[in-house]
């Protein structure tokens, strides 16, 4: 089975693919202290520790406890305040109040990986195929939760007045905007959308199944900042017409002016990243809007939003190629990778005009992993592509992330379409 891991993983064993996705969970945190680790910032994000501890809590609890007879839980007490939102494993602690835990320490979270690092390693020299299957699972949960310590620690350091780096500032400079906007077309026809049953994917890109695109164009890069720009230098926060009615209602109640993390100062812009405030770089992606916003400017420039289906056809003959979290630059970049569809993976998750729906003939996965993604398949928009803060292993032309359509602290971004 494919972990589908990057060309630096690709020679390694499942062992050591395990070790190497478990230790960058931890260098993401070293550089913070004990306190910015238990921080909460809202409701929607999770202290850095908390993630350290559920995804071992998800090893522990979904793998050894449940094909070791003998396993003994590190801390019973544990289950409780770690799993996340799964019922048919117990009682958890309000997510809203998970920056109350300034028990166990940090030090103790990590001793708590340490004891389920040794157990998994050794439960895996089984070599048994139902063990590699729920490692690689946990190993693909696990890169889910090293983008959301990034985007969540974001969210907390942007609140602190002091706006207080996640890593070193580098010098920046800015680039000129580039030409018009330019469209591709795609013929449409009858194609395939989902997973293969071979490798690794999650239930949620299953099966694999025909849908029919009527012929589209798909921008060739995603908006940027400069276009985004003068959507609002035209009054696209103050005209009704452009809005669906819920995101005009939250847009007035919440007094959206700009995108998350965009800070007017006299007549210039400064955008709050993780390696600090610098000034807005005009020709990179424009990241952290709502489907309200990112549907509102589709409207004022006359477009529309690809539907998921439609990303997907375009995109999937590309190779993977992107700003991950690899390259360790932690925003998106100005230009980025070429092809025909520049910056389709990597930089900003693309929002889709796509409701999160299952696929004809979808099965959840078995048993307590039928909560992971099923129950979530209201009210929820699809996203595509993955982010500055993905890892490149993580990611493929099926993957289907889906937020609320008013979530904004997540490296969301977008790219129009129209029909021909």
């Amino acid at each position: 089975m494919d972990l589908a891991l990057t060309c630096e993983h690709a020679t390694m064993s499942l062992g050591e693919r395990f070790q190497a996705v478990r230790a960058l969970s931890e260098e993401l945190a070293h550089g913070l202290s004990a306190e910015d680790q238990c921080i909460q910032s809202m409701p929607d994000a999770s202290p850095t520790k908390w993630h350290l501890a559920h995804t071992s809590w998800f090893f522990e609890r979904v793998i050894l406890q449940a094909l070791l007879e003998d396993y003994a839980p590190f801390d019973a007490r544990y289950d409780y305040l770690f799993n996340s939102y799964y019922e048919g494993l117990g009682p958890r602690h309000p997510r809203p109040q998970r920056g109350l835990l300034s028990r166990p320490s940090s030090e103790e979270v990590l001793a708590y990986r340490r004891h389920v690092d040794h157990s998994v390693l050794g439960l895996m020299e089984r070599g048994e195929p139902e063990v590699d299957r729920l490692v690689i699972l946990g190993l693909h949960h696990e890169q889910q939760h090293q983008e959301l310590i990034l985007t969540d620690i974001k969210h907390a350091f942007f609140v602190n007045p002091l706006h207080p780096a996640f890593a070193s500032p580098q010098p920046h400079g800015v680039h000129e905007e580039p030409a018009e906007p330019r469209f591709i077309d795609y013929p449409g026809g009858i194609v395939p959308i989902g997973a293969p049953d071979a490798g690794f994917s999650f239930d949620n890109e299953q099966p694999q199944h025909a849908v029919l695109l009527r012929p589209f164009r798909l921008a060739a890069s995603p908006v940027t900042c400069a276009e985004y720009l003068a959507f609002m230098d035209d009054g696209g926060y103050r005209r009704a017409e452009f809005w669906l009615s819920d995101g005009w209602a939250l847009a007035q109640r919440e007094d959206w002016r700009a995108p998350l993390y965009w800070e007017q100062q006299g007549d210039d812009w400064k955008i709050f990243t993780l390696r600090g405030e610098r000034p807005l770089d005009p020709s990179e992606p424009v990241a952290h809007v709502s489907l309200f916003e990112a549907a509102a400017f589709a409207a004022w420039a006359g477009k529309r939003l690809p539907t998921e289906f439609e990303w997907e056809a375009a995109v999937t003959p590309q190779p993977v190629v992107g700003n991950f979290l690899e390259e360790r630059h932690y925003h998106p970049r100005a230009g980025g990778h070429a092809g025909p569809l520049a910056q389709a993976y990597g930089d900003v998750w693309e929002w889709t005009r796509s409701s999160y729906d299952p696929y004809p003939g979808y099965r959840p996965f078995d048993g307590a992993l039928a909560e992971y993604n099923g129950k979530f398949m209201a009210s929820q928009i699809v996203l595509r592509g993955g982010s500055c803060a993905t890892p490149e292993s993580h990611i493929r032309a099926t993957y289907r992330n889906f937020f609320p359509p008013a979530a904004r602290w997540q490296f969301s971004g977008f790219r129009l379409a129209e029909d021909q």
